[in-house]
């Protein structure tokens, strides 16, 4: 039986990262998008409790909703793909590395499926300052890399995080797939005045990290596979 599939983000339905890891979900099952009906990035695992969620079919299997990721695998699974046998979430426009995971919507989605005791994967892709999305080739990783995690048994509440690595002008690199622990190190904090108040001015790509973690395996421009759970760190 074809595995059924639920595909969320938090860049937005109608974001180009969304309509890549629907299409590499095609490879794997059944695929119903459901989806925030606007960007939520950084709105970490907030959930809608205090006023209605609506959701709306706009094509076959593909659901717009007003709210959260966390909100959208929460009705996925709930109303619109109960039997859903897996979520995944992005393909994030940026990073989820280290903290991040935290803060990302993108993550957020997964991390509610798991408590749910749906196996997920997030994808997010890296991008330096300039740097440029290749959508052809990140889908062809997304690909490989869901490939190589799918038949992985999950114990409950685990979920895998996975970043692609910019390969702005590296045409010829070829990126490794690297399982890897989640980096535990602070991202650097700056702030500047601007208009009477101060504006995060933090550079995300001078952050610390060590040997072998997830923000140093996909800043060397490989793949970071992080295995999590919901549990533990």
């Amino acid at each position: 039986m074809a595995r059924k599939i639920l595909v969320t983000n938090d860049d937005g339905i109608d974001a180009p990262g969304i309509a890549a890891l629907a299409k590499v979900a095609e490879a794997f099952g059944e695929v119903t998008v459901v989806a925030p009906d606007r960007a939520h990035s950084g709105c970490g695992h907030r959930v809608t409790t205090d006023e209605p969620i609506h959701f709306n079919e706009i094509a076959p299997r593909r659901w717009s909703i007003n709210g959260t990721p966390a909100d959208c695998a929460r009705i996925g699974l709930w109303r619109l793909v109960q039997d859903a046998d897996w979520v995944f979430s992005g393909i994030n426009s940026g990073g989820n590395l280290g903290v991040d995971v935290f803060m990302s919507g993108t993550v957020a989605a997964v991390r509610e499926a798991a408590l749910q005791g749906k196996p997920g994967i997030a994808v997010s892709h890296y991008r330096k300052s300039g740097g440029q999305f290749d959508w052809d080739r990140t889908t062809r990783l997304a690909r490989r890399a869901i490939e190589q995690l799918i038949d992985h048994s999950l114990a409950n509440g685990e979920f895998w995080n996975v970043n692609l690595p910019d390969l702005t002008g590296q045409d010829d690199h070829v990126p490794q797939f690297i399982p890897c622990p989640l980096n535990p190190l602070h991202l650097p904090i700056h702030f500047e005045p601007e208009n009477g108040g101060l504006r995060y001015r933090g550079i995300y790509h001078d952050r610390p990290r060590t040997s072998g973690d997830d923000v140093d395996v996909c800043f060397q421009g490989h793949i970071a596979m992080t295995r999590m759970s919901v549990w533990r760190p």
